[in-house]
């Protein structure tokens, strides 16, 4: 199928007054290609404008056609939207569980840091997008439900690790979502500074885990006033 033809609308004065030469160039693609082209437009007005802030006739605007051509591949906004979120987490998640590839523990820890930092540095507009709260209901989920999905895939290898070192393997889940939740803060932070290099947060991140990791007491005990 040949969907709309996209043009410039800068050049698309009366033809009697524009010149052969000058007259919009006529793009003809097909209904995937139109798909892909909306997708690739809407992420990036919603990373930048968040999906309040973008509206359909700018969609349209940017990809030369007419409003009606976004609502008949997606329905509408919201429905333009829940594709680009559940592309990006599943981007997202499929990069973390394809990292996690070495069989010593703190190298996972490594392999799992660097890679929530690869996509946060090269899907830049995805990262943003998932880390806004989702404004409709979807069943794509939201950011917290996508690190819960990643803990999961952490939890098993700490599940062993505690299974071997004489801990309750029942807390895995805990400690799994505090340390997937805590590279995942760091990553928002550093989207924003870039500062210092990705080798090194991870660096530093891998070091906070592992070394708390190495110490950790088996009954940890609090020491303050409050018992509950």
């Amino acid at each position: 199928m040949i969907d709309d033809v996209a043009t410039d609308p800068s050049t698309s004065s009366d033809k009697s007054r524009t010149s052969p030469s000058r007259r919009a160039r006529r793009v003809r693609m097909t209904g995937k290609e139109r798909r892909e082209q909306l997708l690739d437009i809407g992420r990036a007005l919603f990373a930048d404008k968040g999906f309040e802030g973008t509206s359909v006739e700018e969609i349209a605007a940017r990809a030369g056609v007419s409003k009606p051509v976004v609502y008949e591949h997606f329905g509408g906004k919201e429905g333009l939207y829940a594709v680009v979120v559940d592309r990006e987490m599943r981007r997202l998640l499929d990069m973390v569980q394809g990292a996690l590839t070495a069989g010593h523990p703190r190298e996972l820890l490594e392999q799992a840091a660097f890679a929530l930092l690869d996509y946060i540095e090269s899907y830049t507009d995805g990262f943003r997008i998932l880390v806004r709260d989702s404004p409709v209901a979807q069943s794509t989920g939201t950011f917290a439900s996508l690190i819960s999905d990643i803990a999961t895939q952490v939890e098993d290898i700490l599940g062993l690790e505690f299974k071997a070192r004489g801990f309750d393997p029942k807390l895995a889940p805990l400690y799994a979502q505090a340390l997937v939740g805590m590279v995942a803060l760091t990553g928002q932070w550093w989207l924003d500074v870039r500062k210092p290099k990705k080798a090194e947060v991870a660096a530093h991140l891998v070091n906070l885990c592992w070394h708390g990791l190495e110490n950790l007491e088996s009954k940890p005990r609090l020491i303050g006033h409050r018992k509950s």
